[in-house]
């Protein structure tokens, strides 16, 4: 099919997004491609479209649940038939959903990267016609970068069950080094092609702000910005905190954190994306999969522990490319707990084989048992049970992760799902043959169309409704049709899952990767560093500094942040600036300079005035210093 009718058809556009037809485009021609599009830039069309176009399924692999559901959701939507696997799941719905996508036409089947090396998934996979392959998050797939999972690794190995498939890696954001990692860990051919949308936006002004009191600051940019915004903390009890100061200062607030149950975090959810609530405080567990354009202004209160965390967090505003701003607030206590994280991030050895003994024992594990079981997890709960620091355990199940022994999600609210296991003609002698059960029959089958063929999600408090009974008992019929075989019958779930990727080893021969360990820790103290960098850097255009950290260096000013506000004031061009204050910062290195002198020694370059000026301003913010006596020196 033409890729423009299908864009039309599925989708109501007319047009394709800049680099979204060149994406296609490679990707139809069966070459590896590498696809860097920044937050809301429409990557999943890049994929969908192309699989569309052509025979066969669209493997798409992504470590992110709630994407996953909130993709195939959308794709539903429009009638296109797609499918998801993930922890949480029963082997008989993956057995189920496996055998739609080897046989019942469908077009995408979304899974973790941990789930490739499954049996049962290999197995399937040999019967199906797979057309793609797209990595979402594929920086995951690198060391360097700041968001590393193990099993990306193992995604090349597809090569050899699917030889000559093509290969989509998308990512929103990555350093030239992740990028060069992701081909190569992906093993990309010969011919294949990259396309890179610039990182610059120019209708989103950035702001940095050193604030002892960064509460009253908040409340002062949100009494300004009006429209929807999103405000970032680091702890989930500060959600509430600065949810509530907004609230009695007159800003319509909610908070949001992974800890909630699934209805209350959707209802808030709902809430935020229809205006009902103007501002949510959360941690950055929201966000994520969300395509609201129109926010107006999004808040770190607090540092985050890297440039690509920032950069997809503040890319949140803005996307109907409309003006909008990214605020970043800081203060010296920030800095010194950013940099404290590094020792309580990355645990001793021991302390890790502590939690994993610990997590065996907690879900009762045997040795060489428990390999792609998932549990429900409750952090606190573990470390009560076993007396053990909540901020070990939880770096350490990070470890673990990073060291490809577990996974984790957050809280995922999973409704229950049924499907009936024999035909129309058992169900209905079973109806004739047992009427107590028979109104509880009729109930599904009136209600929940497709639930003979395939899993549907079911309310058993508006069945209840609808059979004027109370709940319970219609938890209960639906428990003893489970039993009888007579329906497959999975109840919700709503909390973090923890899944056990390798069968349970000893404590004590866990083999915990000491230099990958090292090596981490010095990556994640890089990131850091950058991100600290960035807040106190005084001199240069916050956008350039974001896009050159992704290896963009042509860009211009974006005359909108706080530093290039201030610029604008001078009656000095760019390029003068830039050659007079790099020239003012070589002199001072080596010595501090009287201003006379100082100008003397510039102005067979330069005017006078003009460098008086650059001077003065470079004091104003303060990376200079101009004293009393006129003499100049680095800060």
């Amino acid at each position: 099919m033409d890729i423009h009718k299908i864009l039309k058809e599925h989708w109501g556009y007319n047009s394709f997004r800049p680099l979204q037809e060149d994406i296609i485009t490679s990707v139809l021609s069966g070459h590896d491609t590498l696809a860097l599009l920044p937050t809301g830039g429409g990557k999943s069309i890049c994929f969908q479209v192309p699989a569309l176009a052509k025979e066969g399924l669209c493997l798409v692999i992504s470590p992110l649940i709630a994407l996953m559901k909130d993709q195939v959701g959308n794709l539903k939507k429009r009638n296109i038939k797609a499918a998801a696997i993930f922890s949480g799941m029963t082997k008989r719905e993956i057995d189920h959903t496996l055998d739609n996508c080897a046989y019942g036409n469908y077009k995408f089947l979304y899974l973790s990267p941990e789930r490739l090396k499954t049996k049962l998934f290999q197995e399937r996979l040999k019967k199906m016609s797979v057309n793609l392959i797209a990595i979402d998050e594929a920086h995951c797939i690198s060391q360097w970068g700041y968001d590393f999972r193990p099993a990306y690794l193992d995604i090349a190995d597809l090569r050899t069950l699917l030889p000559n498939i093509p290969f989509l890696a998308l990512t929103a954001s990555a350093t030239n080094r992740v990028q060069q990692d992701i081909r190569e860990k992906l093993t990309f051919g010969i011919e294949q092609n990259s396309f890179q949308k610039s990182f610059a936006r120019s209708n989103l002004s950035y702001s940095v702000f050193f604030e002892e009191n960064k509460t009253k600051k908040l409340l002062h940019i949100l009494q300004r910005v009006k429209g929807t915004g999103i405000v970032y903390v680091r702890s989930r009890k500060k959600t509430k905190t600065i949810a509530d100061f907004l609230n009695k200062n007159r800003i319509n607030a909610d908070f949001y954190h992974g800890g909630l149950d699934g209805k209350m975090r959707s209802r808030k959810q709902d809430r935020w994306l229809d205006n009902k609530t103007q501002v949510m405080v959360c941690t950055n567990a929201f966000g994520m999969g969300i395509d609201k354009p129109d926010v107006r202004v999004v808040v770190h209160i607090d540092l985050p522990e890297s440039m690509e965390a920032y950069y997809q967090e503040a890319g949140r505003a803005g996307r109907d490319e409309k003006k909008a701003y990214a605020v970043l607030l800081y203060n010296e206590a920030d800095v010194r707990d950013l940099r404290q994280n590094i020792t309580n991030k990355y645990p001793s050895i021991a302390v890790v084989k502590q939690t994993y003994q610990a997590l065996a024992n907690y879900f009762q594990i045997a040795a060489g048992a428990g390999e792609g079981q998932s549990f429900p997890f409750d952090l606190m709960g573990l470390c009560k049970t076993y007396g053990l620091s909540a901020r070990n355990v939880f770096n350490a199940i990070k470890v673990l992760e990073e060291n490809g022994y577990i996974t984790t999600n957050d809280a995922l609210f999973q409704p229950s799902r049924i499907r009936f296991s024999v035909n129309r003609e058992e169900v209905y002698k079973v109806e004739v043959a047992n009427r107590r059960i028979a109104p509880y029959i009729k109930g599904l089958v009136r209600t929940y169309g497709g639930i003979f063929d395939d899993y549907v999600a079911v309310d058993e408090k508006q069945l209840a409704r609808n059979l004027r009974t109370s709940e319970i008992y219609v938890k209960n019929a639906l428990v003893y049709m489970h039993k009888n075989k007579l329906i497959d019958y999975n109840a919700q779930k709503d909390g973090p899952q923890l899944c056990f990727t390798k069968p349970r080893a000893n404590a004590d021969n866990l083999l915990i990767n000491k230099q990958l360990l090292n090596f981490r820790q010095e990556v994640s103290r890089d990131n850091i560093e950058g991100m600290i960098t960035y807040a106190t850097n005084l001199y240069n255009c916050r956008s350039q500094q974001l896009v050159s950290y992704f290896g963009e260096f042509d860009s211009k000013r974006c005359k909108v942040c706080d530093i290039c506000l201030k610029r604008n004031k001078l009656t000095v061009n760019d390029e003068q600036f830039d050659q007079i204050s790099r020239l003012v910062r070589q002199k001072l290195t080596e010595q501090s300079m009287a201003l006379d002198e100082l100008v003397k020694v510039l102005e067979d370059k330069h005017i006078p005035t003009v460098i008086i000026q650059v001077v003065r301003w470079m004091s104003d913010n303060q990376m200079i210093v101009l004293d009393e006596e006129r003499m100049v020196r680095i800060v």
